[in-house]
């Protein structure tokens, strides 16, 4: 009983996240930015949870959107993960980008678990000046 009690409190005190389950989500972000760097938008996609998938119905229209609008993630500097959370039924990966050109981006991933494994649900630009590197 004190195990189950001691790995609960362990549990929370990660904010409800198990690391298996928090490696997995990063081994998807790092798959999908290094995907990006190649220009594989067809693979990128593929990380994409099925929802995305239907709205951007396309790798090509899913290539636009990202390079439209979220250029630090199609050419990111550096990836530094912060902290991940569940909140409502969700899981959020917090990520801090630093693009080529210096500039921090704070960004948090919204995570859907699939039959085919994680995948992202959406990614929510922050604001970078609530956040220190």
């Amino acid at each position: 009983m004190r195990n189950v009690i001691f790995g609960a409190l362990i549990w929370l005190s990660l904010g409800g996240v198990p690391q298996a389950q928090e490696a997995d989500i990063k081994a998807i972000i790092d798959s999908q930015l290094e995907a990006f760097q190649q220009d594989d938008f067809v693979a990128a996609f593929e990380f994409a949870s099925p929802n995305l998938q239907r709205l951007f119905q396309t790798p090509q229209n899913f290539q636009q959107m990202v390079t439209g609008g979220y250029p630090m993630v199609w050419r990111p500097g550096e990836v530094r993960y912060l902290e991940m959370r569940q909140q409502d039924g969700s899981f959020w990966q917090r990520v801090m980008i630093t693009d080529q050109s210096g500039r921090v981006h704070v960004l948090d991933y919204r995570m859907l678990e699939t039959d085919a494994g994680w995948r992202i649900n959406g990614v929510q630009i922050l604001d970078s000046a609530d956040f220190s590197a």
